[in-house]
């Protein structure tokens, strides 16, 4: 249950990065509600991070959670912002995938 609570503090984290992206190039009073939403996302994103680190090493439950908003930031770039998808992107998001995998097989918990 721990790894899927620090699962989705990763996703919140992929959903303020980009509610603040989404803030940058809106204007006026729908920029607001992305700030809201970022805010929002902030929050539940450091409660789950809390939450999970409660019963997973705070090293290995910090970097599944940044790895995770990494890797979901930088799909959510390419595929809604336009951001370059080149080989040696793709080659280091699936290496990363494959560093969080390895933390999950190592890890005790």
């Amino acid at each position: 249950m721990n790894w899927i609570i620090l699962i989705i503090a990763g996703l919140f984290e992929v959903g303020f990065t980009t509610c603040l992206a989404k803030a940058r190039i809106s204007s006026g009073t729908v920029s607001l509600y992305w700030i809201g939403g970022f805010f929002i996302s902030l929050s539940l994103s450091m409660y789950f991070l809390y939450k999970a680190t409660q019963t997973l090493p705070l090293g290995t439950a910090y970097a599944v959670w940044t790895g995770i908003g990494a890797v979901g930031t930088a799909l959510i770039g390419i595929l809604f912002f336009k951001e370059p998808a080149d080989c040696w992107r793709l080659f280091f998001m699936v290496t990363l995938i494959a560093s969080i995998a390895g933390l999950k097989f190592v890890s005790s918990h």
